[in-house]
């Protein structure tokens, strides 16, 4: 478990989430709060339904929360302008997806620099993160050519190519097998640390949890720490 530093990094204060009207309001999240630091991996567990889903897309200014606040690195994104808000997710804020959505006809190292033509602005070196996490020699592969693990792989570094302040995950284990879902939570976790990155990750995959420094358990759109 690594040293955590003081920089801000994201924080959701009395966050809540609603759907619906009247009789017919559904609660995702109630009165949510969470800080992750900067070189901090965090993984929230919890059943089908919980609000786990709904909180990785307050937490990347996807959805407006209800109630509370959501401050990444001191900027407040519930009061951010729409404009405003979709640079700071394209530029501090990065997504791994589940089925990690890589374009079918690119290159695992074009898919890296894909995301400076995106964002303007060079971001880290696509050939050492694809070294980093250990992709290099198949650079020249497209997604159709990669295991499951190996996109997953390209997945995490494309969210990383920006140099983001926040990584959300999202069930990134859920195809793979139990050897490779260590391999990538432990590449998250070595990520995490040495980018300096504020990490949630969503999962139901306890077996991983062993990689992360802090893991919480949402129930009914609470969170709380997970109990033993």
């Amino acid at each position: 478990m690594s040293a955590l530093t003081t920089t801000t990094g994201l924080s959701l204060r009395n966050v809540g989430l609603q759907f619906g009207d009247g009789d017919s309001t559904v609660t995702a999240l109630d009165d949510v709060n969470l800080e992750v630091a900067p070189g901090e991996l965090v993984a929230i567990v919890g059943p089908s339904g919980a609000g786990k889903s709904s909180l990785l897309a307050v937490a990347g200014g996807l959805i407006h929360p209800t109630t509370g606040t959501v401050v990444l690195r001191d900027v407040d994104l519930t009061a951010t302008p729409r404009r405003q808000l979709a640079e700071i997710r394209r530029n501090q804020i990065g997504f791994v997806f589940q089925s990690s959505n890589l374009l079918p006809a690119l290159t695992a190292l074009d898919q890296l620099r894909l995301m400076s033509t995106i964002t303007g602005r060079p971001g880290r070196d696509p050939h050492e993160l694809l070294e980093s996490v250990g992709m290099t020699h198949r650079a020249d592969k497209r997604p159709g050519q990669l295991s499951g693990g190996e996109r997953q792989r390209v997945g995490i570094a494309r969210a990383l190519a920006t140099e983001p302040a926040v990584l959300l995950v999202d069930e990134p284990t859920a195809a793979l097998d139990r050897a490779r879902s260590h391999d990538v939570v432990q590449l998250l976790a070595d990520e995490t640390h040495s980018a300096g990155v504020a990490t949630i990750m969503v999962t139901h995959d306890h077996d991983v949890l062993v990689h992360c420094d802090r893991v919480l358990e949402m129930i009914d759109g609470r969170l709380s720490p997970l109990s033993e």
